[in-house]
């Protein structure tokens, strides 16, 4: 019996090594392919606010790449998408319209959604406030995301490039693992 439980808890290790790894090399592919001004419309996926409206490091990171590429391509329209979470005093939406607006992107360009929770709500709402013919986006998000996000876009029929925004070095172990299990949940249940 003894033998049989070190057997079975070897193997389910074995299993866990391997999906560990397959996961991760899934979460890197993610980074493909890279945006190139083609896609009319950019949507910037809402993370973490801090107290008094401050993006946390994740979501800086994401306005950060999106600033000049919005700069180098002025016919993009973006949404910023994120609701307010039960510890936010705003929405992820507005503190990310008021720091691309601080920053030169014309008003007139953004688009607010501001009730998901979640990354496929990000994505499903955001669909609601597109044109009907839209089918290319662009996704702006942290390098470790972007393959959940690609995944879920391509489930509701989008052709999807991408902006890779770096991962916090203070976060990135935590969020790389939490995104492991993230993304095979996803596999299983679709969403």
């Amino acid at each position: 019996m003894r033998r049989w439980l070190m057997t079975i808890g070897v193997i389910l290790i074995g299993i866990g090594i391997v999906l560990y790894i397959w996961l991760g090399k899934e979460i890197d592919q993610g980074m493909e392919p890279k945006a190139n001004g083609s896609a009319d419309y950019m949507i910037i996926l809402g993370a973490k606010v801090r107290p008094g409206g401050v993006p946390s490091l994740s979501l800086k990171s994401r306005l950060e790449v999106a600033v000049p590429y919005l700069t180098k391509y002025p016919h993009i329209k973006v949404i910023v998408s994120g609701g307010q979470g039960p510890d936010e005093d705003r929405t992820e939406a507005s503190v990310m319209q008021d720091y691309l607006e601080q920053h030169g992107i014309d008003a007139a360009r953004i688009i607010i959604e501001d009730q998901s929770t979640s990354t496929y709500e990000n994505l499903v709402f955001s669909k609601e406030l597109l044109p009907k013919e839209t089918k290319k986006i662009t996704i702006v998000s942290n390098d470790f995301h972007l393959k959940r996000a690609k995944y879920l876009a391509e489930s509701l029929d989008f052709e999807v490039d991408v902006l890779s925004a770096r991962t916090p070095k203070s976060v990135e172990a935590k969020l790389r693992i939490r995104e492991r299990a993230a993304l095979l949940k996803t596999y299983i249940v679709g969403y």
